[in-house]
């Protein structure tokens, strides 16, 4: 039933149409618009969120590339031909992928579940056709700079992952779905039923129904005026449902509105309904707004409703989704005039504001602000020593909590910070960079730091620092290199060969720290290279085989990463690894164990395999490797499985090898003449000296 109920809701549900593009379109433009239209999506609330949100981040990516090319076409009106061809498989893909996501943003979240099958399809042919489009980039014909060209690669080699990993649908979820669909559950599992799918499918607050309900609204609208059918019908039923249940469990939620027409107060004290122009209300409770304020993304909204929304953790603008700058709500006075005006012109008395509303608590309360306002202004002191002090403060308030960090980076402390890292205090310059790496640790920190054009100024501290600030100045870098975007960009600054420094010479902390840096740098390919060229293989090797085992497990995470570049396994290689694996995957950790099969798997295949394979199996891997395979992590006995297929092919090919040159020799034995047998000297009679004596003599 469930399967033919599926077939009939397919095709109900369209994606919006993307806007009309002009033809006269350039590949290019069409590129550049598809980014940009992607950048400004927003958030996406829903059950596919997280497959959303990655095709998303990757297709962001693609924004400096887009701008390269922009920047570089001269005259703007001229069209490459080649640029033409080469690019318009690129727009193909990304407009497809831009349907897809708007309809994960602007669809209704539970037709979307039951259609899971065709949205997940849509996903593997979204992510199969950019990978072929950025596969086919003539790179040199588009002549872009390389780190631009390895953004994108990264960009390609995240989908080309994506590609070959097929993900596994939400069973519980969606038979918990058609359960309520079709009325087949348990009615003792009723209130944990709805609340698994207020959860998973993010209907949980006021704007989250109010979209759904729209959602149904449009497909309904769509079909042009004919019978919505049962199937929306009982979505309907079940969105109800959901309702009812949030509502109840949140009861100061209120339940949400989606008529224009409102209640509001005449002038003689009696209700009058009116339709409220839509820029009067706000877009979370839908109502005329009392005391509209302005936040960071420029939207205005009732202050209690937007206090609310922040107050429950929220980040994001509630209407376009992006992620506000910070939390400052700034009285939008034009708008209440306008209000108070439109008010008396319909004899409506004007809404009143509450005297004491109800605020949460503040992001910074005014003595918080207060004191860290009042250290900033130290910071550009003239005065060394009110530098120093200052520094020094921010830096002990931004290691307490969370709460201090979001406080500090609002205020705007990272640029006064970063001024300081050039300091020729070193002390001044020590606090300054430790302040910043507390701060980086609130994920909203992050991209300030980076956009502040940070990462020049720590590796300079990288570099020349104390010992003490450049520990703290590679994990600066470790912090912000968890985002997958800033490892290109730190990979490009010059921070790699500082860090394999820092490694080599520094305390068993800031070897730590750098290794740190460089495993997390070392994820995106470009940068391997890098560290390759800056000679951190023989650096590992020596920590592999160091009898101490100090930073054994950080070393070999490092191992496992740069053999599988072409560089790195030759460099690997060379340096006469075999002995020091096979002790590891006979006796290291578990961790150890599976990363040293790793890059032995990684050894073993290609131009010098023969060579490696030979001294692994005088190493005696093949027990170690059998004992991987059975009580090894399940990476490390796909590993010991498939060394041992290699291992097994290669003594079975050295076997025949021996058998053929047995059988060679023997062949050629029976070939060849015998040579006459050799009679021991000894055995030779004296009378053999004269032939005369053997003879009777003829007279």
């Amino acid at each position: 039933m469930a399967g033919d109920r599926e077939k009939a809701a397919e095709g109900e549900q369209q994606a919006p149409a993307p806007p009309p593009r002009p033809s006269t379109s350039s590949a290019l433009e069409r590129v550049a618009k598809a980014v940009e239209a992607v950048a400004a999506a927003g958030e996406f609330r829903n059950a596919y969120r997280r497959q959303l949100l990655a095709l998303s981040r990757r297709i962001r990516l693609l924004g400096p590339f887009a701008e390269e090319l922009r920047e570089r076409r001269r005259p703007p009106a001229r069209v490459d031909e080649k640029e033409e061809r080469a690019l318009a498989p690129l727009a193909g893909a990304l407009e497809k992928a831009l349907e897809l996501l708007r309809l994960g943003r602007d669809g209704s979240r539970i037709s979307l579940v039951f259609e899971r099958d065709r949205i997940m399809k849509k996903f593997q042919e979204v992510i199969a056709q950019l990978e072929q489009a950025l596969c086919d980039l003539p790179y040199n014909e588009l002549d872009i700079s390389d780190e631009v060209r390895e953004q994108v690669e990264l960009v390609h080699t995240q989908l080309k992952r994506a590609k070959e990993r097929v993900d596994t649908p939400d069973d519980e979820f969606y038979n918990d779905l058609i359960s309520l669909y079709n009325k087949t559950y348990d009615p003792s599992a009723e209130l944990a039923i709805l609340e698994r799918l207020s959860e998973k499918l993010h209907l949980i607050t006021i704007t989250d129904l109010t979209q759904e309900s729209l959602a149904l609204h449009e497909m309904v609208t769509s079909g042009g005026g004919q019978d919505p059918g049962e199937h929306i019908e009982k979505m309907s039923m079940l969105l109800k449902k959901i309702k009812d249940f949030v509502q109840t469990h949140n009861p100061e939620m209120g339940p949400p509105m989606t008529s224009k027409v409102s209640k509001v107060m005449e002038s003689n004290g009696e209700q009058k309904s009116i339709i409220v122009p839509d820029e009067f209300r706000c877009p979370i409770s839908l109502e005329l707004m009392k005391d509209p304020v302005i936040v960071a993304t420029g939207q205005t909204y009732e202050r209690l409703c937007i206090e609310k929304w922040l107050a429950s953790g929220h980040h994001t603008c509630p209407t376009t989704q992006q992620r506000m700058a910070n939390t400052t709500l700034t009285p939008n006075y034009v708008l209440r005039s306008l209000i108070s005006q439109w008010c008396e012109t319909n004899g409506i008395e004007p809404p009143k504001r509450s005297s004491q509303p109800n605020k949460p608590t503040p992001a910074c309360s005014s003595s918080e602000r207060a004191n860290i306002d009042g250290l900033l202004s130290k910071l550009c002191s003239p005065d060394p020593e009110e530098q120093r002090s200052a520094a020094a403060e921010l830096r002990l308030l931004a290691k307490r909590n969370a709460h201090n960090r979001l406080c500090i980076a609002e205020a705007g402390a990272i640029p006064l910070l970063l001024s300081l890292l050039s300091s020729s205090d070193l002390r001044t310059q020590e606090h300054a960079v430790t302040a910043l790496l507390n701060l980086s640790i609130h994920e909203d920190n992050k991209a300030s730091i980076m956009s502040s054009g940070a990462v020049p100024s720590v590796v300079h501290v990288l570099k020349n620092g104390s010992m003490e600030a450049r520990e703290n100045a590679a994990a600066t870098l470790f912090s912000l290199s968890v985002v997958d975007e800033y490892k290109v960009q730190i990979g490009g600054t010059g921070a790699i060969p500082a860090l394999v420094v820092l490694l080599s010479e520094g305390s068993q902390r800031g070897k730590k720290d750098a290794a740190a840096a460089l495993f997390n740098l070392c994820i995106y390919q470009g940068n391997k290279g890098r560290a390759i060229r800056a000679g951190l293989v023989p650096l590992i090797m020596g920590l592999v085989t160091n009898p101490t085992g100090a930073l054994m497990d950080e070393a070999m995470a490092i191992l496992s990463i740069l053999s599988s570049h072409q560089e790195g396994k030759a460099a690997i290689g060379a340096a006469e690894p075999i002995p020091a694996l096979v002790e590891l995957i006979g006796n290291g950790s578990p961790r150890n164990r599976e990363n040293a099969a790793a890059v032995m798997l990684h050894l073993c295949i290609g131009e010098q395999q023969l060579v490696h394979l030979t001294r692994a199996h005088e190493c005696g891997i093949m027990v170690p490797l059998r004992e991987l395979a059975l009580n090894g992590t399940e990476r490390g006995k796909r590993k010991a499985v498939q060394l041992l297929e290699r291992m097994s092919r290669f003594l079975v090919q050295q076997q025949e090898e021996q058998e053929s040159h047995s059988r060679l020799q023997a062949a050629s034995a029976q070939v060849l003449p015998q040579p006459p047998e050799q009679v021991p000297e000894n055995e030779i009679p004296d009378q053999l000296d004269s032939p005369a004596s053997q003879y009777p003599t003829l007279l």
